[in-house]
């Protein structure tokens, strides 16, 4: 007896003498990691409907509670983690990345505009690491690509992809497609064009909406919009919805109800394909939603999931690296070993050909998501999730050496 209460006292001591090991290692392992957020701020007109006002901390709010989850689990490790954020513009971007770099900082979160990303990554060099948390370009995870960019938001192609599964899922293969006039309603409308052919949809018809600039929203709006959009979607070839292409948010909110052919809407407008929206309470995403609005006193976008994804990859990096160095972190990300709980039903990862964040893509018409692709059926020989993108085969990345 006396015998096993010695035996058990040992093991005991053996197990304190493992813990304070372990916390002195820690010590000695103990890494500061300070990240910046550039968030590029453009003029633009006010939205169609004052819901979609952006917030002063747009993508901020999301850093705070991203660095809050890294500092819980940093803590048990010994390591520490800051943030800087800074609302920029396109004509002073250089300069703040040159302060950011000047600070120490060689991890920066970007939201920006695809040609303001590429500006960050060249002016940062090739020892920092970009997160690009907002531009959708494809061009970007292509002939534009760079070895020290990762994407956290996904690609237009993703988005399309992501919608037109669950319309051919639907059955619904007749596509009346109205793109806006601008330059990114005409790259997204290519990337719905890519998914219908892909997916095995046709495009019965295809009009353009001119932007014709002024106010979006008067006291005169619906009017004018009630008697404009029947007549402009009168006489269409037979289709069963139509796909709005709108990133400049001129129409899209306008064609629900108002076609001249009763068909729902989606893209732009309608069912609409989103990182993640605030109607999203599945997988653990309600306990997510309710520590954003504690914090901030209004509901998730977004371009906030995106920053407080980009925040886990880099905390969940360095906690499984014990490094700060940023080609560490970054062999590490790309690798089969990282893996990150994002609140979306399964593990997202990175995909080493382009470094774009494979994750499942949200349907939302704004009250509930309507459904998350990919769609049950589409299949892919290396993930599902690649079902959405470019694929490796289709990749013309050359910077990540594969």
């Amino acid at each position: 007896m006396i015998r096993s209460l010695i035996v058990a006292a040992s093991c005991c001591l053996c197990g304190v003498v493992g813990l304070i090991g372990s916390a002195n290692n820690s010590a000695a392992w103990a890494l500061d990691i300070n990240v910046g957020v550039l968030r590029v701020d453009y003029p633009v007109f006010a939205p169609v409907s004052r819901y979609d006002r952006k917030p002063e901390n747009l993508g901020f709010a999301g850093a705070l509670l991203g660095n809050q989850d890294n500092e819980t689990t940093g803590s048990f490790l010994g390591h520490g983690f800051s943030f800087k954020t800074k609302p920029t513009t396109p004509e002073q971007l250089e300069a703040d990345v040159a302060k950011l770099i000047d600070d120490g900082i060689r991890m920066i979160v970007v939201l920006g505009q695809g040609d303001d990303v590429l500006k960050v990554v060249d002016a940062a060099g090739p020892d920092v690491l970009v997160f690009n948390a907002a531009a959708p370009d494809v061009a970007l995870r292509g002939e534009n690509c760079r070895a020290n960019l990762l994407h956290v938001a996904p690609s237009r192609a993703m988005l399309a992809d992501a919608l037109a599964q669950f319309l051919v899922w639907k059955k619904w293969t007749r596509w009346l497609l109205i793109s806006g006039s601008n330059p990114d309603d005409q790259r997204l409308a290519e990337a719905y064009r890519r998914s219908a052919t892909k997916f095995g949809a046709e495009i019965v018809e295809e009009r353009v909406f001119e932007d014709t600039g002024g106010s979006r929203r008067s006291d005169s709006g619906h009017v004018l919009v009630q008697r404009q959009i029947p007549v402009f979607t009168q006489e269409t070839k037979d289709h069963n919805v139509v796909v709005a292409v709108d990133e400049s948010d001129v129409f899209a909110l306008y064609l629900p109800f108002h076609a001249w052919t009763p068909r729902p809407v989606a893209g732009s407008g309608g069912l609409r394909p989103v990182s993640f929206h605030a109607a999203h309470e599945a997988w653990g995403a309600t306990q997510f939603q309710r520590r954003f609005e504690r914090h901030n006193g209004r509901y998730v976008r977004p371009e906030d999931y995106n920053v407080w994804v980009a925040f886990r990859v880099i905390g969940e990096a360095v906690a499984r690296s014990s490094s700060a160095d940023t080609a560490v972190l970054r062999d590490y990300i790309l690798s089969d070993a990282f893996e990150l709980a994002a609140f979306k039903g399964q593990k997202v990862t990175f995909r080493p050909w382009n470094g774009q964040l494979r994750q499942p893509v949200l349907l939302t018409d704004s009250k509930i998501t309507v459904s998350v692709s990919p769609q049950e059926g589409f299949l892919h020989h290396r993930s599902p999730l690649d079902s959405l993108g470019i694929d490796e085969r289709e990749s013309a990345c050359s910077a990540f050496g594969n």
